[in-house]
């Protein structure tokens, strides 16, 4: 089992429990859209997972292959005029903020729906390979203070407890950074990028 595949086996068996334990409180569901808008940075890992499930689907599904690509293609002329990093490699400047990348044009930002996102049905074109911040979005998860945060359209009527209860494994955060580490060491990369970067010359 390679790096990333047990990584994926590692998260998707988290959500899992987590989903069970979040039960009617996860809102999450085709169709629901909400986390798929927006520019977020993704590892060099899950970069190349998504290329290769690009690869992959253009054997079996062309014009689906291609649909991805013709909205690839509008997101960086959307998203380079900005883009807080090197336009040649995709790989975003150490320094950038996350919270305001893009945020000076109304188009990009929040709104900038994923490459990967059919406008149609609202469901994930590669959703098997999705980055790992996509599949722990949702169920309550730690963040860098130690809160407890949710999803918004997550956990509405849910008391204090319910939401502890219903926690992501809390050590996720600490084994994607080895899992990400230990991949960009075997294929000499660094850094982060975004998805219509990665997918640019899949």
């Amino acid at each position: 089992m390679s790096t990333d595949d047990r990584l994926v086996h590692i998260v998707d068996a988290a959500l899992v429990s987590a989903v069970e334990r979040g039960g009617t409180h996860l809102a999450c569901r085709p169709g629901c859209t909400q986390c798929c808008h927006g520019v977020f940075p993704i590892s060099q890992q899950d970069a190349s997972r998504l290329r290769n499930a690009l690869s992959a689907l253009e054997h079996g599904d062309t014009s689906a292959a291609q649909r991805i690509r013709a909205r690839v293609v509008d997101s960086l002329a959307r998203i380079a005029p900005l883009f807080p990093g090197d336009l040649v490699t995709g790989i975003l400047n150490d320094a950038y903020e996350e919270a305001a990348l893009f945020a000076d044009e109304e188009s990009i930002g929040d709104n900038e729906p994923c490459p990967v996102l059919d406008p149609v049905t609202g469901t994930c074109d590669l959703y098997a390979a999705r980055p790992i911040v996509c599949r722990t979005f949702g169920p309550p998860m730690r963040t860098a203070e130690g809160d407890l945060a949710t999803c918004e359209l997550c956990f509405i009527t849910a008391t204090t407890e319910e939401i502890a209860a219903a926690e992501l494994d809390p050590t996720l955060p600490a084994q994607e950074t080895a899992s990400n580490a230990a991949f960009d060491v075997a294929h000499h990369l660094h850094g982060e990028t975004i998805v219509a970067f990665a997918l640019r010359n899949a």
